[in-house]
């Protein structure tokens, strides 16, 4: 299992600090979550069942023509990979999300890992690219037409395009949605972390509908549950609320840059959930802070700290004071 952020009951026992005493903000999901509807009785008491208007909530909101819901884009990560009928030579953008890599690599796959420059020379020799856009945990945006560009070439030969959106709501205007029904381009989008709800454990694949009738497949009958689809719905569908969501969620990001760089932090970095910082002391910043109780996520390749959003003027003062008492550690 790789290593991920939202390990609070593992930094409670190593540092001996209860789970109530931490700011934890290890993680790149909102911490304004969606306000639970109450949920029909049946939702819990049947199988889930398609034609429930998830899909069609779903593929409003995203602006396709067809998807698929799964436990979780994790799922599409794991089980992308088996579909893929011989061994593949596979470059994924790096550093990303770790389980990109992974899961090309646990299904036999020739993995390489190039950052954004090293693509063009290579392209033509590759079987399936894969981008996290925006990146995580950089912030990377890559422009759609380059994202295009790169799927034609790859398309000409039978390649696949995998672009994981996990981080786009806040920006859809730049998001490959609309063109996801073109043969190998598939694009990942993620429930819980635009909506506060990561643990409804929902997700969703935009592609052409042969390769979605196979993941389906894979897969198996009932893979989303019946309260997480019901759920879904529901948010997919209050548009008056996403505007509003998204404001909120890019104001917070550039105001956690502002507080990071007068902090002698200055991001390197972001999205709108989170800001990553390049430090070669990242694990003794990382180490600082959960000391006083804040977690953030530490990585060690390329040495560098996410800072994920503050919920509320209690949650920023404490991480500005954290901050301000690391600096006199570490000037």
């Amino acid at each position: 299992m790789l290593e991920h952020g939202g390990q609070l009951r593992a930094a409670a026992h190593r540092y001996g600090i209860p789970e109530a005493g931490w700011l934890d903000l290890s993680t790149g999901i909102s911490p304004w979550p969606w306000a639970l509807a109450e949920l029909p009785a049946s939702t819990w008491t049947r199988l889930p069942e398609a034609g429930d208007g998830l899909e069609a909530a779903a593929c409003a909101y995203y602006g396709c023509s067809q998807l698929l819901p799964v436990p979780g884009s994790q799922a599409a990560i794991q089980q992308l990979p088996r579909l893929w009928p011989r061994p593949a030579r596979v470059a994924v953008l790096s550093p990303c999300y770790a389980e990109h890599a992974h899961g090309w690599r646990a299904a036999g796959h020739d993995v390489l890992e190039l950052d954004d420059d090293a693509v063009e020379p290579l392209l033509d020799s590759l079987d399936v690219l894969v981008a996290v856009n925006p990146n995580n945990p950089t912030g990377r945006l890559l422009a759609p037409q380059r994202l295009l560009d790169w799927h034609a070439r790859l398309a000409e030969r039978g390649g696949w395009l995998l672009v994981d959106e996990a981080f786009m709501d806040a920006t859809p205007a730049l998001s490959l949605a609309a063109s996801s029904d073109r043969p190998g381009l598939i694009v990942l989008r993620s429930f819980g972390k635009f909506f506060g709800l990561a643990g409804v454990r929902l997700g969703f694949v935009l592609a052409e509908a042969s390769l979605l009738l196979k993941l389906a497949e894979r897969l198996g009958p009932w893979a989303v549950s019946g309260p997480a689809r019901a759920l879904g719905r529901l948010c997919l569908e209050e548009s008056e609320h996403h505007a509003q969501q998204r404001q909120r969620q890019l104001q917070a990001s550039h105001r956690l840059a502002q507080l990071l760089t007068e902090r002698g932090l200055p991001p390197r970095g972001g999205s709108a959930l989170f800001q990553w910082v390049a430090s070669e002391r990242a694990e003794r910043l990382y180490d600082g802070l959960a000391r006083q109780g804040v977690l953030v996520r530490l990585f060690r390749e390329p040495a560098s700290l996410r800072f994920g959003l503050p919920a509320d003027d209690p949650a920023w003062d404490r991480l500005d004071q954290a901050l301000a008492a690391l600096r006199k550690d570490f000037p």
